[in-house]
């Protein structure tokens, strides 16, 4: 019975430490810019596209839809 009452005393403070999550707020944080604009790292760039260029943006995400992330056009390939 002792057991018993240990054990329901653990399952109890286990289920409120579940209430007792922080609030999750964004603070001091900068507006985002458009997507075309780029990081600023050269590293991050695909080559062929130019950072702050929306139609060279443009062309890269339909040349990746349509060429790097189509299983079927990738899986005919083989």
């Amino acid at each position: 019975m002792k057991s018993l009452s240990w054990t329901a005393a653990v399952a109890a403070l286990i289920a409120l430490t579940a209430c007792s999550e922080k609030p999750q707020e964004q603070t001091g944080t900068q507006a985002d810019g458009a997507a075309y604009q780029g990081t600023g790292v050269a590293s991050f760039t695909q080559p062929g596209w130019t950072a702050g260029d929306a139609n060279s943006w443009q062309q890269q995400l339909r040349a990746r839809g349509q060429y790097g992330q189509n299983e079927y056009n990738r899986t005919q390939a083989k």
